[in-house]
């Protein structure tokens, strides 16, 4: 990248790797940094992406936030979800997929939303009309980085699958249940599961998911002392609208990632509501 007009303005505050995209060349070409594999002889990245509306968000997950004793909670969330929720599901019957399961259609869970597409976070980080005038975040995860911290029998599982993050089935192979995470290292990991393709949202979406060790431990505290596996690329909100417009007009819209009515009318509510 040449330096001048379009050159991000980097940010080093302790262990934050902050940069702020001035424009849109610097922003596309800082999302997609990395992604050319000399191996392949493609672009094939090897990073997950999650978009937030405003600066300054955490990270906890929807589980934490309804407060009390995550643990025990969700020990009834998803016991109640996999016996109420039973005819809905298509998949195999490990804790892993009703996990990414719940999750996709709302109930608090220790997962986080993630994609592999740089252009959906952005669909994220700028979706929300109302925080236009705030400054937005897109998060990038190294996860063959984050996959370097696995304890052995999860790193091994990879390894000998040739993969980067897990499926439910390859999960299964090392942990068949949530109880069994915490006991394969004394302090809390991070893995990245990328559920079954149950519904055209989940493949629309080129969903994946972070999920913690333990229940209560939070992935920006897991972050905050590894920052060699993450960057933080700020949208500052003057660039806001010119990015919801290139990604609307290249039919990247609540009407791809949400199909049917209700994200038609989402769409529809926002791309004709005034500036």
């Amino acid at each position: 990248m040449h330096a001048g007009a379009g050159m991000p303005e980097a940010v080093n505050t302790g262990a934050e790797r902050v940069i702020v995209a001035r424009d849109w060349r610097t922003l596309d070409e800082l999302l997609f940094e990395g992604a050319w594999n000399p191996e392949l002889r493609r672009f094939r990245s090897e990073r997950a992406f999650r978009g937030v509306v405003r600066q300054g968000l955490d990270f906890r997950t929807g589980l934490v936030r309804l407060g009390g004793d995550p643990a025990s909670k969700e020990r009834h969330l998803l016991r109640n979800f996999r016996k109420y929720a039973r005819r809905s599901f298509v998949g195999d019957d490990s804790v892993w997929n009703w996990l990414a399961l719940a999750q996709h259609h709302g109930l608090p869970t220790r997962l986080l939303d993630w994609t592999y597409s740089p252009y959906i976070a952005l669909h994220f980080a700028t979706a929300d009309l109302d925080a236009m005038n705030e400054d937005a975040d897109v998060w990038t995860i190294d996860l063959r980085r984050v996959n370097r911290a696995l304890p052995p029998p999860l790193s091994d599982s990879l390894a000998s699958e040739g993969s980067f993050v897990f499926t439910g089935d390859l999960l299964s192979s090392a942990a068949g249940s949530l109880g069994d995470l915490p006991g394969l290292a004394e302090q809390p990991f991070v893995l990245f599961l990328e559920p079954p393709a149950l519904t055209e949202r989940i493949v629309n979406q080129a969903a994946l998911f972070s999920l913690m060790s333990t229940p209560d431990a939070r992935l920006d505290d897991w972050l905050a002392g590894r920052p060699d596996t993450w960057r933080r690329v700020v949208v500052p909100a003057a660039l806001k609208w010119e990015v919801r417009d290139r990604l609307d007009q290249i039919n990247l819209t609540e009407r791809v990632l949400f199909p049917g009515l209700d994200g038609l009318t989402r769409w529809l509510a926002r791309y004709y509501r005034e500036r």
